[in-house]
C-alpha cells in the first residue's frame, strides 16, 4: 500500500465531507472525518451546525466495524477543551484509535497543539500537514477570526466593462447576468453576515438573503443553509421598517448612530449603537470588531460606491469579489467606489490577483489584499 496516496485521497474525502457544511456551521469550522483501516474506509462524519456533534464523532457513531487501530483523517485538529461537547481528542483515544492523519492545527488559543500532544500522549500516532492549504481554504473567516480577532471581510461587486454599477438613474438591474447572480448566492450562504447601506435598502428595497432555490444546478439545492445575518449600516435610522429585508427569516442588524433601546430588540431585530465618524456615518470598524465579537467568521460587504469605498478605505477588505459583465454603460453611469483623497499613485489600494472565472457570459475575479 503506498501510504502517502491513500492518505492523499482519505484527506481528500475528508475535506469532500467538510463541504457539506459550507452554510451551516457558525461560528464553528467546516470539519471533516474519515475513518479507515489501511485503504478501506469504515466511517465517515462532518461538522454540520454548531452546537450538535463535531465531526469525529459523528464518524465514531457511523462506524460499521471496531475501530481500534485504525486511521482517523480528519481537516483540523481535534478539539480538547469542553465547550458544548466534549473533547474529540478524547473519544478518539477511548475509541482506541492507533493513528491521527491532521491536515492543519486548529487555529484556536484554546485547542492548538493541545489536542495533538493529549493523543500523542495517549499512544496514538500524528500526522500533521497532509493537504493543509486545501483544508485552510475551507475556513479562512475562522481561522483570521482566532488569529486576529477579525472576521474575513469581502466587498462584492457587479460592474460594467467600463467599472460602471448603476445607469445615473440608479437602474442596475441587471447588469450582470443570471450566472453570476447564481454564484452570488453562494457567497451570500457562506457569510456569516452581510452588511448593507441605507441608500442600497432605500432604492432597492434588496432581499439579502441567501436563496438555495437560486443555487446553480450543479450545487444542491437541498444543503442545510443557516441565514446569514442582513446589517443595515443607517447612521439616521432613515430606512422605512416596511422594507423587504426586515421581513424575510433570519436576524437583522440595524446599526445607527443615533440613541436606541434594547427593548426594541427582538429575535429576529437588534438595534445597534455605535460611535460615528467625523461624517456623522457609523464607524465600519467598529461594525466589523462588533460582528466578530459576535463569532461571525466571514463578512461580505454588497452596498454602493460610498459605503464601499469607505470599508476599503479604512483596510478592512481583504478580499474583492469582481463579476464584469460584456456591456459598457458609459461615463453618465455610476462609478464603482467612492475613494475621496485618492490623489496619487502612491496612495493607491493595493490587491493581488488569485483567481479567475466565468460566469455565463461574465468574469468573475478574485483579489486579495497584499
Amino acid at each position: 500500500m503506498n501510504t502517502q496516496a491513500t492518505d492523499q485521497r482519505l484527506m481528500s474525502r475528508a475535506i469532500e465531507l467538510a463541504k457539506k457544511g459550507l452554510f451551516s456551521t457558525d461560528p464553528n469550522p467546516r470539519v471533516g472525518c474519515v475513518i479507515a483501516i489501511g485503504e478501506e474506509i469504515i466511517a465517515e462524519g462532518w461538522h454540520e451546525k454548531a452546537g450538535q456533534k463535531h465531526a469525529e464523532i459523528m464518524a465514531l457513531e457511523n462506524a460499521n466495524q471496531p475501530v481500534k487501530g485504525a486511521t482517523c483523517y480528519v481537516t483540523l485538529e481535534p478539539c480538547s477543551h469542553h465547550g458544548r461537547t466534549s473533547p474529540c481528542s478524547d473519544a478518539l483515544i477511548k475509541a482506541g484509535i492507533g493513528r491521527l492523519v491532521v491536515a492543519m492545527e486548529d487555529p484556536n488559543p484554546r485547542v492548538s497543539g493541545n489536542g495533538f500532544a493529549a493523543l500523542r500522549k495517549a499512544g496514538v500516532q500524528v500526522e500533521t500537514g497532509v493537504m493543509e492549504q486545501e483544508s485552510r481554504e475551507l475556513n479562512p473567516g475562522f481561522i483570521k477570526r482566532m488569529q486576529t480577532g477579525l472576521p474575513l471581510v469581502t466587498c462584492k461587486f457587479a460592474m460594467s466593462l467600463d467599472g460602471r454599477t448603476a445607469m445615473a438613474s440608479g437602474e442596475s438591474q441587471w447588469i450582470t447576468s443570471k450566472q453570476s447572480r447564481q454564484d452570488i448566492q453562494i457567497l451570500r450562504a457562506r457569510s456569516s453576515a452581510i452588511v448593507t447601506g441605507s441608500s442600497t435598502v432605500t432604492i432597492d428595497d434588496p432581499s439579502m438573503n441567501a436563496r438555495s432555490e437560486d443555487f446553480p444546478e450543479s450545487l444542491d439545492p437541498k444543503q442545510n443553509i443557516m441565514q446569514p445575518w442582513r446589517v443595515i449600516m443607517d447612521s439616521k435610522l432613515s430606512v422605512k421598517p416596511s422594507a423587504k429585508i426586515f421581513k424575510l427569516p433570519g436576524k437583522v442588524i440595524w446599526a445607527t448612530t443615533e440613541n436606541v433601546n434594547s427593548s426594541d430588540d427582538t429575535e429576529q431585530l437588534t438595534m445597534l449603537q455605535l460611535q460615528a465618524d467625523d461624517k456623522g456615518k457609523v464607524r465600519p470598524d467598529l461594525l466589523i470588531q462588533w460582528l466578530a465579537d459576535q463569532g461571525c467568521n466571514e463578512v461580505m460587504i454588497e452596498a454602493g460606491a460610498e459605503l464601499s469605498g469607505a470599508f476599503i478605505a479604512a483596510d478592512l477588505v481583504d478580499r474583492l469579489v469582481v463579476y464584469i459583465a460584456p456591456k459598457v454603460l458609459g461615463d453618465n453611469a455610476r462609478g464603482l467606489l467612492h475613494l475621496p483623497g485618492l490623489e496619487k499613485l502612491a496612495q493607491a489600494k493595493q490587491y493581488r490577483f488569485v483567481d479567475a472565472r466565468i460566469c455565463g457570459p461574465d468574469v468573475c475575479l478574485t483579489y486579495v489584499r497584499e
